[in-house]
């Protein structure tokens, strides 16, 4: 992926070996927001199909009489989410966004934003959806592995995962969900673990489909990368995961183009929390901005929308991991954005704190940075006083890639499934703990970890919370310990 996304898109983190993939942006902070009415512009053409989020009260009298408001305002009820009071829709007109609030129901409707800035490109609700193309490997991609590769994992060792291993695996109780570009169920390293059962893919405006195999990656092989980490089994075959006996399940929220558009998203989170997983890795960013601005008429309502989709999630019992992302961006102290929006024309435009790398500054989930074989921040990482909570290996990263196949990857979105990893050890051990108490447990585990000897001035805070490594480097073996 190229280092402008967080992938073009895929997040917050991978970067591809030398750099930074953290999805969607990579480069930037979210700038200074836009006006309303700069953004509404981009989406006014006549004729062009448009997604939107439309908030209301999550009671049943308001979800009804705002479906009614948008069929009214002459759009489509795509997705209705009652628990989150989040619907998703779909318009051709031009003053959809005006004509939802100005109906006889328009009083149920808090805010409504669209989801991109051009239009949507799976075509209308309901339409096939298009076929994916398989693409070659990349230039990071390693040959097949023939013998255990182990050894060569210097980032198991570098948070005691090889230590924590030996009094436990996982339980194959808990399912770690990998919110991104799908997952190679039929990689011998993953096969045993996987959840079919449990996948779904959320790239056709955001409705679940579980078609048998439509999870799998078709032009990404970032999500297979990073489940390995996450659970890759102990099978005498390539790689050992962090928790090599948990299940996990693929929730595919990555376009064919590399996007993860805010519907595809919050159908991933409901999913999640409706089947009951345990933890859910997202390494990636929301596009098509890589932040969402409160001010913003359209991005405020996603970044609600958004919001609500991971509280409810974390109110079923799911704790939310995500990268960091890999702009070398301090999220403490925004100033400026020239990547967004991704999907159409950059521009650029000033920023403030409020606006939001999302998921990763959004409640309840929390944040990963990346650190070196050598244990120093990898140069890719975001970093930012109080936004990153703890670190972990990120950097040339060896995991299953498809086809049964190993490679090296760097971003934020490795470092990531390190600590799902972990965080899935502690629940396997622990059942009974909740998403925050978790969370405390990988907190307070972590190894305080030191802003470097030669001075950076961007490394504010204490040996035990700065902004590189938060808390510290998460610590598998205590993890295991205390419980």
């Amino acid at each position: 992926m190229s280092p402008r996304s967080r992938t073009r898109r895929l997040s917050a983190g991978l970067a591809v070996v030398a750099l930074a993939f953290a999805g969607a942006g990579t480069a930037a902070a979210h700038a200074a927001p836009l006006s309303p009415s700069a953004t509404a512009t981009a989406a006014a053409e006549p004729g062009i199909l448009m997604n939107y989020v439309v908030n209301t009260k999550p009671v049943p009298i308001h979800i009804d009489r705002t479906e009614q408001a948008i069929e009214a305002a002459g759009g489509k009820v795509v997705q209705s989410y009652g628990d989150l009071g989040v619907i998703i829709a779909q318009s051709t007109s031009p003053t959809f966004r005006t004509d939802v609030k100005l109906g006889k129901n328009g009083k149920s409707v808090q805010t409504v934003g669209a989801t991109r800035t051009t239009a949507v490109t799976e075509g209308p609700v309901g339409a096939a959806a298009k076929p994916a193309t398989t693409k070659g490997l990349q230039a990071n991609e390693s040959v097949p592995a023939l013998d255990p590769r182990e050894g060569e994992q210097w980032d198991m060792v570098q948070i005691k995962a090889d230590k924590a291993h030996e009094q436990s695996d996982g339980s194959n109780r808990v399912l770690v969900g990998i919110n991104d570009s799908g997952v190679d169920d039929t990689h011998p390293d993953l096969a045993p673990n996987f959840d079919a059962a449990n996948s779904v893919s959320c790239n056709n405006n955001g409705v679940p489909d579980t078609t048998p195999g439509v999870w799998r990656p078709t032009t990404s092989d970032h999500g297979t990368h990073v489940a390995g980490t996450v659970g890759a089994a102990r099978n005498g075959v390539g790689i050992v995961g962090v928790a090599p006996g948990v299940r996990i399940a693929s929730v595919k929220v990555v376009n064919d183009d590399g996007y993860i558009f805010p519907e595809y998203a919050i159908c991933g989170w409901v999913w999640a929390a409706e089947h009951k997983m345990d933890v859910t890795n997202h390494s990636y960013f929301i596009d098509p901005w890589e932040f969402w601005c409160n001010d913003d008429g359209d991005q405020g309502a996603v970044q609600e929308a958004v919001r609500r989709a991971v509280s409810f999630a974390t109110s079923k019992g799911v704790l939310s991991v995500a990268a960091a992302g890999n702009a070398n961006y301090d999220l403490a102290n925004k100033t400026t954005d020239t990547a967004s929006p991704n999907d159409g024309t950059p521009i650029s435009r000033t920023i403030n704190n409020e606006c939001l790398d999302i998921p990763t500054e959004l409640p309840g989930v929390l944040t990963v940075a990346s650190t070196t074989r050598a244990g120093i921040r990898s140069g890719f990482s975001n970093l930012g006083l109080n936004k990153i909570d703890v670190a972990a290996p990120g950097s040339s990263i060896l995991s299953t890639i498809p086809g049964g196949k190993y490679g090296l990857k760097s971003g934020t979105s490795m470092a990531s499934p390190h600590v799902a990893g972990v965080a899935a050890l502690i629940k396997s051990n622990r059942p009974w703990l909740k998403p925050a108490e978790i969370e405390k447990a990988l907190r307070v585990d972590a190894d305080d970890t030191a802003c470097p000897a030669v001075v950076d001035a961007r490394c504010t805070g204490t040996t035990a919370n700065n902004a590189f490594f938060g808390e510290g480097l998460v610590d598998a073996l205590d993890g295991v310990k205390r419980w």
